[in-house]
């Protein structure tokens, strides 16, 4: 994926540098990188290399110069250096696929219009599905499994590699082309063959309901969502209560959650996270919109980034959290060149929220937890926010 997902210093982004938080257990199959936000520039890797994160990259680098020297493939010697690890987020790419990764962030991109993550037990589940999509014409739907890609057994697979396979390769896999999907559904068990197809992000959307309630769903955090919330925020009628609805986002560019926090937020801590243990700090340019009733909507789906912004103005005492648990995707992963111009992304550090607490493996509970009616819910709670105490 693709961008500039800069590292973060108080009170300014350092345009060009190279943090990710890759929240690749949720990726956008097909190509939709929306769900696989790695969110770093070309020049990252080379970046990352000398910022510190060192002993687990030089480990899969290593591994990968000796296959290149024995004559044998690095990128697979690299896969089996992560997968030894032990390390649950990291991920190896080659060359095109970063490439493809990066210049997708724009917003286009090939594929089948298809969410998926990976369960515990190393199962691949679809999580959403994008309407007028390939996949909802065949009528996949979200808790589908996807068992095989074009012959392919997906089960214990990295969720990176099963993207990589649904992609195929950006030459020789064009929108047109076919992918043969296996899925299973409760007992049922079926093969379906979809056309890639060009498709487009709309990671920001806006509505207006009864009762003086603007509704903006972040759906991925890809380039330009953090100014296109603030955007809304603006242009929400005065006196609006807002509903900041983060069901279901996977994640994104670590910058744009913050740009999406200085939404809401006068300046200030929005979160901290440690890279090979130096800690570092992110934090919100002042001037947000401080004083509308604000509830952040959030369920099990709800990762990383999006787990970074809800802490943030959940700490700070902005914005009331409904819904239910989130994901519990707290690492931080960086980008490193391989030897062969492939791209390792490794875990070298975790992040907290303003008020110290750790999402990794535990998510975020919400203020008031409702598994039903949330949005109806939300409204009930905005309503109580802006009666006159």
């Amino acid at each position: 994926m693709s961008g500039r997902d800069p590292f973060c210093q108080p009170r300014r982004i350092r345009r060009g540098a190279a943090l990710t938080l890759v929240f690749a257990s949720v990726l956008v199959a097909g190509a939709a990188t929306g769900a696989l936000p790695q969110g770093v520039g070309k020049s990252a890797p080379d970046e990352a290399r000398s910022a510190g994160a060192a002993g687990h990259h030089a480990d899969v680098a290593r591994a990968a110069e000796e296959a290149m020297a024995d004559g044998k493939s690095p990128i697979q010697a690299a896969k089996r250096a992560v997968s030894r690890s032990g390390d649950r987020w990291g991920a190896v790419y080659s060359r095109g696929e970063y490439e493809e990764f990066e210049e997708s962030l724009d917003g286009r991109y090939t594929g089948v219009g298809l969410w998926a993550r990976s369960e515990r037990d190393g199962r691949i589940e679809v999580t959403k599905v994008r309407a007028g999509s390939p996949a909802a014409t065949a009528g996949i739907r979200p808790g589908d499994l996807l068992r095989s890609v074009d012959g392919e057994k997906t089960d214990g697979r990295p969720v990176t590699e099963v993207v990589s396979l649904l992609r195929g390769n950006a030459t020789d896999a064009p929108a047109g082309t076919a992918v043969r999907l296996g899925l299973e559904r409760g007992t049922r068990a079926w093969t379906e063959t979809l056309r890639r197809a060009q498709l487009s992000t709309d990671s920001v959307t806006v509505r207006e309901l009864a009762g003086r309630v603007t509704v903006i769903r972040v759906a991925t955090f890809t380039k330009g969502s953090g100014r296109q919330v603030r955007k809304a925020v603006r242009q929400s009628p005065p006196g609006a209560g807002i509903v900041l609805d983060l069901r279901g986002n996977s994640g994104g560019l670590v910058s744009e959650a913050v740009t999406t926090a200085s939404a809401f937020l006068d300046g200030g801590l929005v979160a901290t996270y440690d890279v090979d243990g130096e800690q570092r700090v992110l934090h919100a340019e002042s001037g947000g919109e401080t004083t509308r009733p604000l509830v952040a909507l959030v369920d099990g789906g709800t990762m990383s980034a999006a787990e970074l912004l809800t802490g943030a103005v959940q700490d700070r005492g902005r914005a009331l959290v409904v819904g239910s648990r989130t994901f519990g995707k707290g690492s931080v992963q960086m980008p490193s060149r391989l030897p062969d111009g492939s791209v390792a992304e490794l875990t070298v550090g975790h992040y907290r929220t303003p008020s110290g607490r750790g999402v990794d493996g535990r998510g975020i509970t919400p203020d008031l937890e409702t598994d039903e009616d949330a949005l109806q819910r939300a409204q009930a709670v905005l309503r109580g926010l802006a009666s006159p105490s």
